[in-house]
């Protein structure tokens, strides 16, 4: 088990974090990259996405971090941030859950796929609150450790867009 547990304040000054590196990206992506950047928000978390997380629980058993993310977040959506990243609202986890269960990862708890990046790999949050992420586009394919704990996982993301500044 990790040592860090997502923690929902932890997860604010992130999201304030980001939206202001992600203002900078977007103010001067069409002079560096020459076309005009996507649409890179962190969407927070309302009363209907709150409804979503409540029917993804009851749909399934998630992990804590998860449930203490979608209580912040709704969605993440980064498509100009390296090949795009994508932390996916609940409502999708529950779509993709019904349809291709939880993931199996040797020697872990099972795993609910929370995001995705643009060339269709998949990341996916054990109960032990590590991220896996898949080694090809596919469900049912090898999923290697991708960090530690959910927040691990959101200090990349920031690393990733603040490479690109």
């Amino acid at each position: 088990m990790p040592d860090v547990r997502l923690d929902a304040e932890w997860l604010h000054v992130w999201c304030e974090q980001t939206h202001a590196a992600l203002a900078k990206l977007t103010e001067s992506f069409q002079a560096r990259f020459g076309f005009a950047p996507g649409s890179n928000a962190v969407v927070h978390a309302s009363e209907a996405s709150h409804q979503d997380t409540d029917a993804l629980v009851e749909l399934t058993p998630i992990p804590s971090d998860l449930t203490t993310m979608y209580w912040v977040i709704d969605e993440v959506s980064l498509p100009d941030v390296g090949n795009g990243r994508f932390v996916h609202p609940a409502s999708l986890v529950a779509d993709h859950f019904r349809v291709y269960g939880a993931i199996q990862i040797h020697g872990e708890e099972a795993a609910l796929v929370f995001a995705s990046g643009g060339g269709g790999d998949l990341f996916a949050l054990a109960g032990s609150g590590r991220v896996w992420r898949s080694t090809t586009a596919s469900w049912s394919g090898q999923f290697d450790l991708a960090a530690a704990s959910l927040q691990e996982f959101f200090e990349g993301l920031s690393r990733q867009i603040n490479d690109q500044l």
